[in-house]
């Protein structure tokens, strides 16, 4: 209990964060559908960010919007209404491409690119980044200096569990400095953490997995007073999307499994939390590493 008469510390604000991209551009997918067929597919992100935005709007949230170059270049109107809704754009890379599958000057150009685009269309500096697939592990050591290089404050990574997709099991689970003579700071997804095992909690894992074990792992991160950090995408609250029949099973459950279910989850999760920007949630760290 606080002293008498001394105000209860507040809670920690959590970072909501939407990973902007077509349905079609999934890592699920990556083997299946051409990058050159992209143009020639129905574009949903425009529809599907826009109902994100309204239910952010209806449950007064704001958040950052990790998002694709290559969508900031084609729907610039999109990108300037989330900028004008109060909310914080980051960058998710120009055209998804992993980063393990990049050289370091590859990874270099790729944020050039992406951040120009998304710069251009919504007139908000970019200083945030989200490597496509959490693909920023042990075989990137030279993501991080590559992004402290560029100017990025914070990123948004990685991963803390071993999965058959992604992951660095290695990871701190909360906030870290990557880099010794820079002041970058590495912000985890949030994860639930049950003995020495740790279980995902955004994106799909919440749209599969009961809304109850989110709640404990922002909880238990909340507890240890830190941030916690969410993520999903647009195409994840779209049930009518088109279906890629010819994806490997696994592939198609992971992409298409309860998506008429995650609008009402995130609802429910975000009037549950305190919600904010990650920028927001990077400075608070930043300031407890300094």
């Amino acid at each position: 209990m606080p002293p008498e008469g001394a105000a209860a510390a507040a809670p920690p604000r959590n970072g909501m964060s939407v990973d902007v991209e077509e349905w079609f551009q999934v890592g699920a997918f990556e083997k299946t559908i051409a990058k050159s067929d992209w143009d020639s597919l129905d574009s949903r992100v425009e529809a599907n960010t826009d109902a994100v935005l309204s239910l952010f709007a209806e449950t007064d949230t704001r958040a950052t919007f990790f998002t694709l170059g290559w969508v900031a270049h084609r729907h610039p109107a999109l990108i300037r209404r989330i900028v004008d809704a109060g909310h914080e754009m980051a960058s998710h890379g120009w055209d998804h491409q992993r980063v393990f599958t990049m050289t370091a000057d590859q990874f270099r150009a790729d944020l050039a690119r992406a951040r120009a685009a998304i710069e251009d269309a919504g007139g908000q500096a970019v200083t945030g980044y989200r490597a496509p697939s959490f693909s920023i592990d042990r075989r990137t050591p030279w993501a991080h200096m590559v992004l402290a290089e560029s100017g990025y404050r914070y990123s948004s990574s990685v991963a803390p569990l071993r999965h058959d997709h992604y992951g660095w099991a290695e990871s701190p689970r909360y906030a870290w400095r990557p880099l010794a003579d820079s002041g970058l700071i590495e912000l985890p997804v949030t994860v639930a953490q049950f003995g020495a095992r740790r279980l995902a909690t955004g994106g799909g894992f919440f749209r599969m997995l009961p809304a109850k074990l989110t709640d404990v792992a922002v909880g238990q991160v909340n507890r240890d007073a830190h941030g916690a950090i969410f993520y999903f995408h647009p195409w994840e609250v779209d049930p009518d999307q088109p279906r890629v029949a010819d994806a490997p099973l696994r592939s198609r459950v992971r992409h298409y499994s309860r998506l008429g279910a995650m609008a009402g989850k995130l609802r429910g999760l975000l009037t549950r939390h305190d919600w904010g920007r990650v920028d927001h949630v990077a400075a608070e760290e930043a300031a407890r590493l300094a």
